[in-house]
């Protein structure tokens, strides 16, 4: 039998031969897509209507997508109709401070944006995912810049077994991987099944709420000192918000603020 020369080894020849078939397989698989994008061409996430790449809007669907862009209020993330200068705070978080530092949201809880929510929520649309992430990313870069964790709002064991999935989790780890931020699934809990929030008024979701949310005692040391971005899909009244950065804060959080995918905006 004979050997294969050590010089060999050292010039890569079989080094060589596992790169031609890496690049044989990459070819193999952009064919594949290829192929796969022109019998099923990529559709629009929110009305299904053909469009040009993975992951768009249709023009239509675009233009229904209102998107929240300075200037907006520097505690809700509400946008102002003009900008005043820097750290301007909207009359609503004067009257009403919430207990979390900051909010951002990407778009308004209206048109296209309701219509992505709903699809994530009550649709299994897991496929919306990334571009939701990516639009909060862009809304949220000063937040993800100072935070040290993600911390998805929870759901209850109930609901999220009949759900199969929560939306603030999946949100939270598609923002992980572009941000970088780690995710953390479990220094929150919901201890009780609250009513759905959909129709209560504001004081009725802040009491919907009272004492649902609390750090568990295995969890505490890891929230101890740590910056904290809260991650949900809508942020209505605040009243979740609200709650879990209490909830934090107790435990020893030294900052929470919130990044959410929608904003119900009622107030501008």
């Amino acid at each position: 039998m004979s050997r294969v020369p050590p010089d060999a080894v050292r010039k890569g020849v079989f080094g060589t031969s596992h790169l031609l078939r890496d690049r044989a397989a990459r070819l193999a698989r952009y064919t594949g897509r290829a192929v796969l994008d022109v019998a099923l061409p990529p559709l629009c996430l929110a009305c299904n209507k053909p469009v040009g790449s993975v992951g768009a809007l249709c023009p239509t669907c675009w233009t229904g997508l209102h998107q929240i862009t300075a200037p907006v209020c520097t505690r809700l993330g509400t946008p102002l109709p003009s900008d005043l200068g820097f750290d301007i705070i909207s009359p609503k978080a004067i009257a009403e401070p919430p207990a979390f530092g900051r909010a951002r949201s990407a778009v308004r809880f209206e048109g296209t944006g309701r219509l992505l929510v709903h699809r994530l929520k009550y649709g299994d649309r897991l496929d919306l995912v990334q571009a939701m992430a990516g639009w909060m990313k862009r809304a949220g870069s000063d937040l993800l810049a100072d935070a040290d964790v993600l911390v998805p709002i929870p759901l209850h064991r109930t609901r999220l077994w009949w759900r199969r999935f929560n939306q603030a989790g999946e949100l939270a780890k598609s923002l992980s991987r572009m941000s970088g931020v780690p995710v953390e699934h479990d220094l929150l809990l919901r201890e009780r099944r609250t009513q759905r929030q959909v129709g209560l008024s504001r004081s009725q979701r802040a009491r919907n709420l009272a004492g649902a949310l609390s750090v568990p005692d295995g969890a505490k040391a890891r929230v101890m000192g740590r910056r904290i971005l809260l991650v949900d899909d809508v942020l209505t009244s605040g009243a979740t918000l609200n709650a879990a950065a209490r909830a934090l804060r107790r435990a020893g959080a030294s900052e929470v603020d919130a990044l959410t995918f929608a904003l119900v905006v009622d107030e501008v």
